[in-house]
């Protein structure tokens, strides 16, 4: 893991109109580093993940990328600078074979030494090459799942963001989706990751953020959370 900062987030500030959502966010993403963001549902985590990918544009504060400020930026230009993001529901297309989602988003420009290709695509979740030519309405929710993180990846991302990966899977389906995470980080990917499994996110985690009303409640590394049981129920509701 490198001390370089891929994404710096200073005094973000984001909402919707007149309603404040996030307040004055400082923290970081290092290049190879594996970041949790966590905190009970309506507490900030979403907002902060569509105002990271362009989604919603931040009321005050600054975002770099690679010292680039990307604050304001357009999505399409943040996804070109290498950010692609596993959204939650999956979103994948209908009408699209698997195949085809793994195709007509690859992207060659931010590819590091050994590039997502469709064969190594396949080789992290082999269902989805068992299925290589299924619509996108026709895979079950978990192939959904294994689809929209191959997706990202075919991009061949800098920063990686699943948000809520495993919502609503069936535990072995939960399993294997943690595993393609542990075989990421052991590859190097950058990610940000929202997931409200912490037992799951501790091995995973480098680094972890918890969000309450929109403010860093606490952060640290995973051996820290795992001595703080007490934050778990204070903040997550486990």
């Amino acid at each position: 893991m490198s001390d370089a900062p891929l994404l710096s987030c200073r005094g973000l500030e984001a909402g919707y109109g007149a309603s404040r959502v996030l307040f004055g966010l400082d923290f970081d993403i290092r290049v190879g580093q594996v970041l949790a963001l966590m905190g009970r549902n309506g507490m900030g985590k979403s907002t902060t993940i569509k105002t990271l990918v362009g989604g919603l544009c931040p009321q005050r504060g600054e975002i770099l990328f690679d010292g680039q400020a990307i604050h304001g930026a357009r999505a399409d230009h943040i996804a070109r600078l290498g950010v692609a993001i596993v959204p939650e529901g999956r979103q994948c297309f209908p009408n699209l074979t698997v195949r085809e989602h793994l195709v007509a988003f690859a992207d060659r420009r931010n590819q590091a030494a050994e590039p997502w290709t469709l064969g190594r695509l396949y080789e992290l979740f082999p269902r989805l090459a068992e299925r290589a030519g299924h619509l996108g309405n026709q895979l079950s929710g978990g192939e959904q799942q294994m689809l929209a993180i191959a997706r990202a990846l075919s991009t061949n991302p800098r920063l990686l963001i699943l948000d809520e990966a495993t919502e609503g899977l069936a535990p072995v389906i939960r399993d294997e989706i943690w595993r393609c995470l542990a075989v990421l980080k052991a590859q190097g990917q950058t990610t940000l990751v929202v997931d409200k499994y912490v037992e799951k996110l501790l091995p995973l985690a480098d680094h972890n953020l918890i969000l309450e009303r929109g403010r860093i409640a606490w952060q640290g590394s995973s051996a820290e959370l795992a001595a703080q049981r007490d934050l778990w129920s204070r903040y997550l509701g486990v």
